[in-house]
């Protein structure tokens, strides 16, 4: 089985696809628990003000509401996981996940300033994702989202419009955007791209 997990700040599509692209699963995944912010970096310290309802926090007690949320996102995403793993008739191979930059800075003093704050949030998801998958041996595949649709109908061929905006018909709703995503990053994890 293979997952793709197209998220969002706290949530997540994580919709899981047989080799043969048929989808076996699809499910919002809370990424956070209750009570904290899905933000901290862009919310709570970033530069621009119209995002937050305080003062920004200084960098000691940011890096301190991080490592806050970063443990709760651990949590979370763990707990959601362990549950799709669980619910799955075969064993999780891959997960997808959005691809960060390289080298993206780790210092709260840095990931507070334009261009950084505006991604730190969504890079830290992603890093608690793929630290996840790797814990439980999982190929990790980082994929575009802005392009991995685009590549998945050249790998898929003419089946692409059946395999990508089939699972509607077959499943039913929600199937959205994300779910299309999510989808098209499996397949480029079964081929190898």
């Amino acid at each position: 089985m293979r997952v793709g997990i197209a998220h969002h700040l706290g949530w997540a599509v994580a919709v899981t696809a047989s080799a043969d692209h048929q989808v076996v699963d699809r499910r919002r995944i809370e990424l956070i628990e209750d009570g904290l912010p899905t933000a901290p970096v862009h919310h709570m310290g970033g530069a621009h003000p119209m995002h937050s309802t305080s003062a920004p926090l200084d960098d000691d007690a940011l890096a301190a509401l991080v490592a806050d949320v970063r443990a709760s996102v651990v949590r979370a995403a763990s707990t959601a996981l362990d549950d799709l793993a669980a619910a799955l008739p075969e064993p999780i191979v891959s997960m997808s996940v959005r691809a960060w930059p390289d080298g993206f800075p780790t210092d709260i003093a840095v990931q507070r300033r334009p261009p950084y704050e505006s991604r730190a949030d969504s890079v830290m998801y992603c890093d608690v994702l793929a630290e996840y998958g790797r814990a439980r041996d999982w190929d990790i595949h980082p994929y575009d989202a802005r392009n991995v649709e685009d590549q998945a109908v050249r790998i898929l061929g003419r089946r692409a419009n059946e395999v990508l905006r089939g699972p509607r018909a077959r499943l039913g709703p929600p199937w959205t955007k994300d779910h299309r995503i999510a989808l098209a990053a499996t397949v480029l994890a079964n081929c190898g791209t």
